[in-house]
């Protein structure tokens, strides 16, 4: 059965005042351990380093695309991880002045205590895109000043250090590759002047050259060939239309009828060749040889000469046509005997052809060896320049940076609750701690404390409600109980003010 709200007050105060000692016992117990809690909570004092990311200096555009920037913690957990290091933490613990005394060496437990102390208060907290806080809780407001203080410095120089180790790191790496591919591509260089050497044949595509000379070579000679054949046979179909002799007179003027051959053969002649062919030239020449011997003779003549009489003679129509059939044979058994050498050279440059293309893995393999080498050789020297500039960065402190923005602050107070809060909480729990019992011992409470919850629970109504009669003994012996419980209250109250009094302004500590 619950009690009705309208009620709760009434039995609050009536609860209270029938357990006026119970009340006052509660009061004196919660106040007073609240007070003490607030001088047994540890107080941590909160001191922080801002540190500032500076990787928008003037540098970085200008070395852009020549220089790799080193970026190392870019990150406040990456932050918080190298300061947890334990290269960072040793230098913190062995701090005499820190910790006041020199940590003795051996101690093995106390400098793992003091290094896991370190990590449990240390944090790190982001501020921004480019700031981030080292803050460090302690109970002595000297001790989070200087251990704040002191891993800021260490931060700042670690990361520095990091920086130019990384980038020194990378450039002896990168110059030990430059170093072992300049070794791969002098033994690759070796081995195909060596392959070249050995092997005289050359390459493919010189092959492939000198044998579409010799083939245009081979084909003009056997076009030469076809139109010497021709002459040949076209000589030897004049040859069988001429005398061999001819028969004239002798006389005085016999010039006459081998110039007229002459002519005959001189038109034969142009009529398949031009004048500047040789043989007309040489008849042309001769012909004109001949007109002049005729015209001394017919002026050394006797007039009216008549006829000695008639002779055979060798016909020069048929002897020159015989002597040019000889020349055009011999040229023609030359240009047999040259279309033989080009063929003869064609077969050596097949099988020429035929051991480059034996060759031809082994020679593809070495210059791919080679060209692969100077590919990644031109390469890694232009890497190289570049960590040479990136380590002259990092060397001169430029590129990304890490500096202080703000230096670590004396904390002047605890953070979170201080004892003013502990002090006024106290005496409010106090006095509250006896109402809020009653009020939850009623709500549990099974007896019937209210005519509302009989009625309700019997669904009949109460006609008379007897109230509490007290004997005047009682009233005169309960007054003089709240007396002595005010007197003992108000004592109590005064007490814990002057002890949280004194503690505030430093008395007691």
């Amino acid at each position: 059965m619950a009690l009705p709200l309208s009620r709760l007050p009434f039995e609050i105060a009536q609860e209270v005042r029938a357990r006026k000692w119970l009340a006052l016992l509660l009061f004196v117990a919660v106040s007073f351990g609240v007070l003490a809690a607030g001088f047994l909570w540890p107080y941590k004092y909160e001191s922080e380093t801002v540190i500032f990311i500076d990787d928008q200096n003037i540098i970085r555009p200008l070395m852009e695309g020549s220089a790799v920037a080193t970026q190392i913690n870019d990150t406040t957990s990456a932050a918080q991880e190298l300061l947890w290091s334990r290269s960072i933490l040793e230098k913190v613990v062995t701090d005499d002045e820190i910790y006041g005394e020199e940590l003795v060496d051996g101690n093995r437990e106390k400098f793992e205590a003091r290094i896991a102390d370190l990590r449990s208060n240390l944090t790190v907290v982001p501020r921004g895109d480019s700031y981030f806080a080292i803050v460090y809780q302690a109970g002595s407001p000297m001790k989070a000043f200087q251990i704040a203080q002191r891993m800021g410095q260490l931060f700042i120089e670690e990361t520095n250090r990091r920086k130019r180790s990384e980038s020194r790191n990378a450039y002896e790496f990168i110059n030990n590759q430059v170093r072992s591919y300049e070794n791969q591509l002098a033994a690759a260089e070796t081995r195909l002047q060596a392959f070249l050497s050995e092997n005289v044949d050359g390459t493919e595509s010189a092959a492939n050259s000198r044998l579409d000379s010799l083939r245009s070579q081979l084909e003009l000679a056997q076009l030469e060939k076809s139109e010497l054949q021709a002459r040949q046979r076209s000589l030897e179909f004049e040859l069988t239309r001429v005398d061999p002799t001819i028969r004239q007179g002798r006389t005085q003027d016999a010039y006459q009828t081998r110039i007229s051959a002459m002519e005959e053969q001189l038109d034969t002649l142009r009529l398949k060749y031009h004048d500047t062919y040789p043989d007309i030239v040489i008849l042309r020449e001769q012909l004109q040889e001949l007109r002049r011997q005729r015209t001394r003779e017919l002026a050394s003549r006797v007039p009216e000469a008549a006829p000695i009489g008639e002779e055979s003679v060798s016909n020069p129509v048929f002897q020159d046509i015989q002597t040019e059939l000889t020349a055009t044979r011999a040229n023609l058994q030359t240009i047999n005997s040259r279309i033989n050498s080009f063929q003869q050279l064609l077969a050596d440059q097949a099988a020429r052809m035929e051991r480059i293309q034996e060759k031809r893995a082994q020679y593809l393999e070495l210059t791919r060896d080679m060209e692969v080498n100077k590919e990644i050789y031109d390469d890694l020297l232009k890497r190289r320049e570049k960590a040479r500039v990136s380590m002259h960065l990092d060397v001169e402190g430029q590129g990304l940076n890490y500096r202080i923005n703000e230096k670590a602050q004396f904390p002047l107070s605890a953070s979170g609750p201080g004892f003013e809060i502990f002090a006024a909480a106290g005496l409010f729990l106090g006095i509250a701690a006896p109402f809020g019992l009653a009020a939850g011992l009623l709500q549990v409470d099974p007896r019937v404390r209210a005519r509302e919850q009989l009625e309700e629970t019997t669904d009949l109504p109460v006609l008379v409600e007897l109230p509490k009669v007290r004997t005047p003994f009682e009233q005169r012996r309960d007054r003089k109980v709240s007396v002595v419980i005010c007197v003992f209250a108000v004592a109590a109250t005064l007490t814990y003010l002057a002890v949280s009094g004194a503690a505030l302004i430093g008395v007691l500590e």
